[in-house]
């Protein structure tokens, strides 16, 4: 058994290079310029939500109904007339990037502890690099991937945005397992 502070270097290493490897895989890469599109008229829809008192918080799913009403003509036939869908509003103003880059360094490195706690238990000092490897992706890959299927299964999100998050998932969960495996302690 090897105790998390043993593993601070790993943890700290692969929280970083998962952190800059997001950034070329969404800011430089181009394959996540197609996961959001505008909406159509989007000056009256805003308007509207605006005059509607439609506030950040809550995620909104519309056309609203209670679970016990899911099955009553009038919620059937206004999902047939759409459109269906979950709504999520943000504060207003400029994007706060600092704020939602220091909270996605933090999940990183979250992900990296879980992953360090895991392999901690199961493996011991000196475990070869593949054997280091499948456990760490493993964990990594389910930190970092896990929830994006719910996402097309419950919010109706595109399975070809979420393939495309599974695929970034893949990639960070292979660089923190290398790294993981390269750095893997020898002796306590």
């Amino acid at each position: 058994m090897i105790p998390l502070t043993a593993l601070w270097l790993p943890i700290l290493v692969s929280a970083v290079v998962i952190f800059f490897a997001s950034f070329i895989m969404h800011m430089v890469l181009t394959y996540h310029r197609s996961d959001y599109r505008a909406l159509p008229d989007e000056e009256r829809v805003t308007d509207a939500m605006r005059n509607a008192g439609v506030t950040p918080g809550p995620a909104y799913f519309f056309p609203y109904f209670a679970f016990k009403e899911m099955k009553s003509a009038p919620v059937i036939e206004k999902m047939k007339r759409g459109p269906v869908g979950f709504l999520t509003v943000r504060l207003s103003g400029p994007p706060a990037m600092g704020k939602s880059l220091v909270q996605w360094f933090l999940y990183c490195v979250v992900i990296s502890i879980f992953a360090a706690y895991l392999s901690g238990r199961l493996l011991a000092p000196g475990t070869n690099f593949l054997q280091v490897f499948r456990v760490v992706g493993t964990v990594a890959f389910l930190g970092y991937g896990a929830a994006h299927a719910q996402e097309s299964i419950w919010s109706g999100r595109s399975w070809v945005v979420t393939l495309k998050h599974l695929f970034d998932s893949v990639i960070y969960a292979l660089l923190t397992a290398a790294i993981f495996g390269w750095l893997w302690p020898k002796s306590l």
